[in-house]
C-alpha cells in the first residue's frame, strides 16, 4: 500500500473545516529544499535553525507572490517524529490557503502522503514501537477521559517496554540453544533445565498471562460497553434513554410498541465510553414491523456486555417478565423498577431476592435514581478498578499474546521432557516472533497496512 519510504511527503495536518490556524506537513529528504523554495522570511536568515520558529510569507515560487503569512518550524532528522527532517507551515485555518500551500509543495518535490504515512515513518524510522504508534491513533479517537489516559500511558512505551524484556529472556535462552545445536560434541550442558525451567515459568508465561489478564479485565476501559435497555412494551425504556442522554431521543407516547427498533446513543458514564440501545418492546406480536424489531433486540441483548430490565413496578410483575428475564439471564443484568412515583405494586426486597440481582429504582418521568443507576452501571461493568491499569492490550495484541502463551508452553514442557535444543529452538522462535508482533518487529506487511490506514491524511 505505502510507497516509497525515500520520497518526500505532504499533507494538511490539521482537521477540515475553518479554524484559526492550519498546518501543512512536509517530512523527508526535500524538506528544507522545499522550505527555500516557497518562504520569504520576513528578515534575513543565514540559516534555519532547528525546532525555531520563523515568521514570514509563502509566495509562489514563479510569481514571487504572496500566497499567505505564516510561521515555519524546521526539525531536522532524527530529532522530528517521523525521524526524517520535517517542515511544518502554520497557515491561517482556512482551507482554501492550505490547499494551495500544499499543491505549492507538491510541485516542489514532494508527493501527497497516504492515511497514517507519517507515523508509518515514524515506526520504520525507529521512533516509536508499533504499541505507541497505535497509541497515537488512540489518542485521536480518544472518547473518555480514561481512553485518553490509556493511549497517552501506551504513547509513553509501558506495553512496548514489557514486551521486549520478555523477549529479552527469550533471545538470551534461544543463544545458550543456538550453542548446543552448533557444538553437539561438547560434553557440556549448554542448556541446564533448573535454570531455565524457572526463568520462562517467571519472566515469559506468567508476565504474558498477566497481560493476557489485563486485557480481559480493562477491555471495556479501551473499547467502551454495550449496554441494552429491555423491557415488556410501555415500561419506560425510552424514556430512561432520554433521561440517560438528557435530551428527547427516542419517542415517548402511552401507546405500546411505540419503539420498532434499536436507538442506539453513545453515554460517558464516570469515563466509560457505553453505547446505549433502547430495544423494541419484548413481547409475542403478530405486527411484521414489530416482530423485526423484537428479534433486533434480541440479536442486541446477545451483543451487550450489560442489560438493564425495566419494570413497571406500578403494576404487578408478570409471567411476560419471567419470561424476558429468561432470554437475559446469564448477562450481568441490573433489574430498573421504574416510575418510583406510583404508588408501588412490587416489592423490591421481594423481587431482589426472587433473581438475586441488583436493584434500582427510579422515576424516568422526573429524573430520580439515575445517578444511581449510573454508579450501578459503572460498578457491573468495571467491579471495584478505579485506577486505569499498567498495561491495557488491543485485540490484536491479545491474539498475538496468546498464540505467544500457547508456544511458550510448549517450550516449558520441551525442556520438562528433555528433548534436544533443535526441538526446543523451533517454539522459542514462535513465541518470539508471536511477540514480535504487537511491538512491529515480526509483523506481517498486510497487517501494518492495515493498522496505518485507519489514521488521517497527515498524521
Amino acid at each position: 500500500m505505502f510507497q516509497n519510504n525515500k520520497d518526500t511527503i505532504s499533507a494538511i495536518a490539521t482537521p477540515p473545516g475553518i479554524g484559526g490556524v492550519g498546518i501543512v506537513r512536509v517530512s523527508g529528504p526535500l524538506a528544507e529544499t522545499i522550505l527555500k523554495k516557497l518562504f520569504r522570511p520576513k528578515r534575513p536568515i543565514k540559516e534555519f535553525k532547528s525546532h525555531h520558529f520563523y515568521y514570514g510569507e509563502i509566495i509562489h515560487p514563479e510569481t514571487k507572490q504572496m500566497v499567505d503569512e505564516v510561521l515555519i518550524v524546521l526539525m531536522r532528522a532524527p530529532h522530528s517524529y517521523t525521524g526524517e527532517d520535517v517542515l511544518e507551515i502554520h497557515a491561517h485555518g482556512g482551507p482554501l490557503i492550505l490547499k494551495k500551500i500544499l499543491e505549492l509543495t507538491l510541485k516542489a518535490g514532494a508527493r501527497l502522503a497516504e492515511p497514517g504515512e507519517f507515523t508509518k515513518r515514524a515506526f520504520l524510522n525507529g521512533r516509536l514501537d508499533l504499541t505507541q504508534a497505535e497509541a497515537v491513533l488512540d489518542i485521536i479517537s480518544a472518547r473518555t477521559e480514561k481512553e485518553l489516559q490509556i493511549a497517552t500511558r501506551q504513547l509513553q512505551g509501558y506495553l512496548g517496554e514489557k514486551i521486549k524484556k520478555i523477549r529479552d529472556c527469550l533471545k538470551e535462552f534461544k543463544a545458550h540453544l543456538e550453542v548446543a545445536i552448533d557444538f553437539p560434541e561438547e560434553d557440556v550442558e549448554i542448556v541446564p533445565s533448573e535454570v531455565w525451567l524457572p526463568r520462562i515459568e517467571n519472566e515469559v508465561l506468567k508476565p504474558i498471562e498477566h497481560l493476557l489478564k489485563c486485557y480481559s479485565e480493562s477491555r471495556i476501559l479501551r473499547e467502551g460497553a454495550i449496554l441494552a435497555i429491555v423491557g415488556k412494551p410501555n415500561v419506560g425504556k425510552s424514556s430512561l434513554l432520554n433521561c440517560l442522554l438528557k435530551e428527547e431521543r427516542a419517542i415517548v407516547t402511552p401507546i405500546p410498541g411505540t419503539t420498532r427498533d434499536v436507538i442506539e446513543e453513545i453515554l460517558n458514564i464516570k469515563g466509560i465510553a457505553v453505547k446505549i440501545a433502547d430495544t423494541a418492546g419484548l413481547r409475542k406480536t403478530v405486527d411484521v414491523v414489530e416482530t423485526i424489531g423484537v428479534k433486533r433486540a434480541k440479536e442486541k441483548i446477545i451483543e451487550s456486555d450489560i442489560v438493564l430490565w425495566v419494570i413497571d413496578r406500578s403494576c404487578p410483575l408478570e409471567e411476560e417478565d419471567r419470561e424476558i428475564y429468561e432470554e437475559i439471564k446469564g448477562k450481568k443484568i441490573i433489574l430498573v423498577l421504574n416510575k418510583s412515583d406510583l404508588p408501588p405494586k412490587i416489592d423490591e426486597e421481594k423481587i431482589k431476592k426472587e433473581f438475586n440481582l441488583p436493584v434500582i429504582s427510579i422515576s424516568a418521568l422526573y429524573g430520580k435514581g439515575i445517578e444511581k443507576l449510573e454508579e450501578a452501571i459503572y460498578h457491573q461493568l468495571i467491579g471495584d478498578t478505579a485506577a486505569v491499569p499498567e498495561f491495557v492490550p488491543t485485540l490484536r495484541h491479545k491474539q498475538a499474546l496468546e498464540r505467544a502463551l500457547k508456544a511458550g508452553k510448549r517450550v516449558k514442557d520441551a525442556i520438562i521432557k528433555g528433548l534436544p535444543p533443535v526441538f526446543v529452538s523451533v517454539d522459542v522462535q514462535e513465541t518470539l516472533d508471536a511477540l514480535g508482533e504487537i511491538i512491529g518487529e515480526t509483523t506481517p506487511e498486510d497487517i501494518l497496512d492495515i493498522i496505518f490506514s485507519q489514521f488521517c491524511i497527515g498524521k
